[in-house]
């Protein structure tokens, strides 16, 4: 029995997006075109509801709409799974390099945490901030 034609607003409230990224992802040909009824309403099928979940999926794993395409674009065959293996391996490093980053930014902060909170146990109104005063002429030296 096939599926009961669904309106765009009814696509979107199944799949939890607005219409308008129904109709974005339309137009990125992320969902296939779908048919016009009689009065020119666009009529999809559940299948548009499944491949929009892939794609918030897809997003939620850090994928780009770009990365997406290619996916989706997918006969299922062993090339097909090398370049999914490649991308998430491409994925898994930009990771990692974003980790690393995230760790040196999280040593600065603590840094700057420590400075203020020496500065603030050995004055109890501190002239000027250590931070502050560090970035002042930090950023002077870059100029």
């Amino acid at each position: 029995m096939p599926d009961k034609p669904l309106q765009i607003g009814e696509v979107a409230a199944l799949a939890g997006v607005s219409v308008d990224a129904v109709r974005y992802y339309e137009r990125r040909r992320l969902l296939n075109r779908a048919p016009r009824s009689t009065g020119n309403f666009r009529l999809f099928t559940t299948a548009a509801v499944e491949r929009i979940n892939f794609i918030k999926q897809a997003q939620e794993m850090g994928l780009s709409l770009d990365e997406i395409e290619e996916l989706l674009a997918s006969d299922g065959s062993v090339s097909q799974c090398q370049k999914v293996r490649d991308l998430l391996t491409e994925k898994i490093t930009e990771v990692e390099r974003r980790m690393k980053k995230l760790g040196e930014f999280k040593r600065t902060l603590s840094r700057h945490l420590a400075a203020c909170e020496k500065e603030l146990q050995q004055h109890e109104a501190p002239a000027s901030c250590p931070v502050i005063v560090q970035m002042k002429h930090s950023r002077k030296g870059k100029r």
